[in-house]
């Protein structure tokens, strides 16, 4: 019974049970199956499963340091084609850009004068009137004298010139490199050739157009200089009529910031000039010096032009004292045009501009340069005073507290609308 009761599982029909871990022979299996489970019955731990890497949302990209970066970049590109586009729409109609700012700074200029006569009862109009005659006769009378004195004294310098070039070719046939005449024929026919050439008539055209558009400019820059000292006020309240609160306040304060400066540059810059042309005007009289006088008048004009003016002008004067005087008197010259130049540098600009200009001499060198390429002589004449205007207005602009009075009584109160 024992037997009938536990039959096996070979006559049941069954294959028998193999131990975990041993084949139906008996031998013992090693390994792994597909599901990871070793084939000896141990299981075994599955492999870590890989991990998609995580993908950065734009904000993501453009929000680390890279993109913080990227965005700066492409602003101040974005700000340089801006200003690079506006340069250049300006430059295509220089000819009505250059008198409105030769206009904005004589009028800054003259400005305090006009306010001083409208404060003692005078009407604008008149007042106006009275500070543009005076301007317009000082003008005059400037080049009234300079056609005087180069008229009396054209003679005489031609006859010095003429002599001291003789004496310039000597020097050079026997001086310590002596040339041959062959050499200095050839130079002298080669400078006759040139001045005969076709490039020359091409320039002379080309001077008379210049000429043609400087006196329709000089012509709508006394225009504009007239409505800006006579209607000033409204002119700007007209410009500040969309603002309020305080931008409003803060353009306020950008235009009498823009009087401020220019005003004090033009008469900064003009008692400087004075005391250079009377230092150098002095020395080329008592050196007997032909034309002196209009000599120490282009030193006065060159003044405007900074860090250069005042020293070409000088370079001019000793050169017609080489021709006119000999080597010895030009040395003096240049001796005292250097001597003028320390002065200026070292006591007179400090003490004169020295609110109206706070710029380091590099920015004025890189400003010259610039307005110099954009404008030629005018530009660099301009860019001074409009680069120290510029760095006044981003002093304001960015200022935590922009001094909101108003400094000119020129312009109108806040609040006010146009008339």
């Amino acid at each position: 019974m024992a037997r009938s009761s536990r039959l096996t599982e070979h006559e049941l029909g069954k294959e028998p049970s193999q131990p975990a871990g041993t084949d139906s022979t008996g031998t013992e299996l090693t390994g792994t199956d597909l599901s990871g489970t070793d084939l000896s019955g141990t299981p075994q731990a599955r492999p870590a499963a890989r991990i998609p890497r995580e993908i950065k949302s734009p904000s993501q990209l453009w929000g680390d340091g890279l993109g913080r970066v990227g965005i700066r970049s492409a602003q101040i590109l974005l700000i340089l084609t801006v200003a690079v586009v506006s340069v250049y729409a300006l430059m295509q109609i220089k000819l009505l850009v250059i008198p409105i700012l030769i206009a904005l700074i004589l009028a800054a200029a003259i400005g305090p004068f006009v306010n001083m006569l409208r404060r003692r009862g005078m009407r604008g109009g008149l007042a106006t009137g009275i500070a543009f005659i005076a301007l317009l006769l000082l003008l005059g009378g400037v080049g009234t004298v300079i056609y005087f004195s180069v008229r009396s004294q054209w003679g005489e310098l031609a006859a010095q010139a003429s002599s001291g070039l003789d004496e310039l070719e000597q020097f050079l046939l026997t001086g310590p490199i002596p040339l041959d005449q062959d050499q200095l024929d050839q130079a002298r026919q080669g400078i006759i050739d040139f001045a005969a050439s076709s490039q020359v008539r091409s320039g002379a055209i080309t001077g008379l157009s210049v000429v043609t558009e400087f006196l329709a400019g000089a012509a709508l820059m006394i225009v504009i200089l007239f409505f800006f000292l006579k209607d000033g006020a409204k002119i700007w309240n007209f410009f500040l009529r969309p603002f309020s609160g305080t931008r409003e306040a803060k353009l306020r304060r950008v235009g009498s910031r823009t009087l401020e400066v220019l005003g004090g540059y033009v008469r900064g810059t003009a008692i400087v000039a004075l005391v250079d042309t009377v230092a150098i005007g002095a020395a080329l009289l008592i050196l007997q010096v032909p034309l002196a006088v209009p000599l120490a008048i282009i030193v006065f004009i060159g003044a405007f032009v900074p860090l250069v003016g005042a020293t070409v002008a000088g370079i001019l004067a000793a050169l017609v004292a080489l021709v006119a005087n000999g080597p010895v008197v030009a040395l003096i010259v240049v001796a005292v045009v250097i001597a003028v130049n320390q002065l200026e540098g070292d006591l007179l600009q400090p003490i004169v501009m020295g609110k109206s200009l706070q710029l380091h001499a590099l920015v004025i060198l890189m400003a010259l340069t610039a307005g110099t390429i954009l404008a030629g002589i005018v530009g660099a004449v301009l860019s001074v005073p409009l680069a120290a205007v510029t760095w006044a207005i981003i002093q304001v602009w960015t200022a935590e507290d922009p001094h909101l009075e108003d400094m000119n009584p020129d312009l109108p109160p806040a609040g006010t609308k146009p008339i």
